[in-house]
């Protein structure tokens, strides 16, 4: 039997599949906020002026040591971002609305997976995209000291293979940026009366949408590298993090709690930091930092 086409059967039709999307976005364990801090953008871009000014305290004597912001201009401009399944209308009046869930379900599964996929795609190219201080992200020569006397610190070991990094994930900013201006959000296109594709097509419309973007925060949070993942080059990593300083040579405290790895390098890192032995003689490396496995970092 044919079902007549009401407001109200397109009403409890957008509400399931509103649910099943809503299903799926749940059932998504994302990972950006790990690795990035969000932050809730205002306008079509933000500028980062404050980048590279990392606060620090000291003694106060005599006056305040006002320290002025150098604008960097590091900005983010926000992308659009959209996926759309059409249901056809004879499948509405047939009741075949079940045919769509796990396709409403998907579409949610990928809206909440999509903040991982923009997040990675700017860790994968930080070797050679530029951040605040105009070096690669991942570079050897990033400026650091006062003008006239700066001198060039390195936050990568180079190599040619499979990336890692080591980071510092225990700060407000973390070594990169989640920018959001419109979050994720269900949206529906029905009304035969006022749409042109549905009275055309005779097809609705249901979709998602939303303008976010990725981007670089300190690189001093963050160590990259592309050598084998051993002892020594973690260790090296390690060492070289730990040791970042402020334009004025004090000490960042910078200390590293995440290994970030891609599949490929999972259990060589399980090996490094959670076996209590390796070759009968005790790991001095066991639980050093905890390891991220980040299936998109390649």
């Amino acid at each position: 039997m044919t079902r007549v086409i009401t407001p109200e059967l397109l009403a409890a039709a957008q509400r399931g599949f509103r649910t099943s999307f809503q299903a799926g976005f749940a059932g998504v364990k994302a990972m950006y906020e790990s690795v990035a801090t969000v932050v809730q953008s205002n306008s079509s871009e933000e500028i980062y002026g404050w980048l590279g000014d990392i606060p620090k305290l000291r003694e106060w004597i005599g006056d305040r040591h006002v320290k002025a912001l150098e604008s960097k201009g590091y900005s983010i401009s926000n992308r659009k971002f959209e996926a759309t399944i059409g249901v056809k209308r004879d499948d509405i009046e047939d009741d075949k609305l079940g045919l769509y869930a796990k396709r409403f379900e998907m579409l949610g599964n990928s809206a909440a997976s999509h903040p991982d996929e923009i997040t990675f795609e700017l860790v994968n190219g930080a070797f050679s995209m530029t951040c605040y201080d105009g070096q690669n992200f991942f570079d050897t020569d990033h400026p650091v000291g006062k003008p006239g006397s700066t001198q060039s610190v390195s936050n990568s070991q180079g190599g040619s293979g499979t990336p890692w990094i080591l980071a510092d994930l225990s700060r407000p900013l973390k070594p990169f940026i989640f920018q959001k201006r419109r979050d994720y959000s269900f949206v529906a296109k029905e009304d035969g009366k006022t749409s042109d594709h549905v009275f055309m097509r005779d097809e609705y419309l249901y979709g998602t949408d939303a303008r976010v973007a990725a981007g670089f925060g300190f690189w001093q949070m963050a160590f990259g590298s592309k050598e084998d993942l051993d002892k020594q080059s973690l260790k090296d990593a390690y060492t070289a993090l730990a040791s970042f300083t402020d334009d004025e040579g004090r000490k960042l405290g910078i200390k590293p709690t995440h290994l970030i790895v891609p599949t490929t390098y999972l259990f060589a890192a399980r090996e490094l930091l959670l076996a209590a032995q390796i070759d009968g003689t005790t790991n001095t490396m066991a639980n050093l930092v905890q390891i991220i496995e980040a299936p998109l970092l390649q």
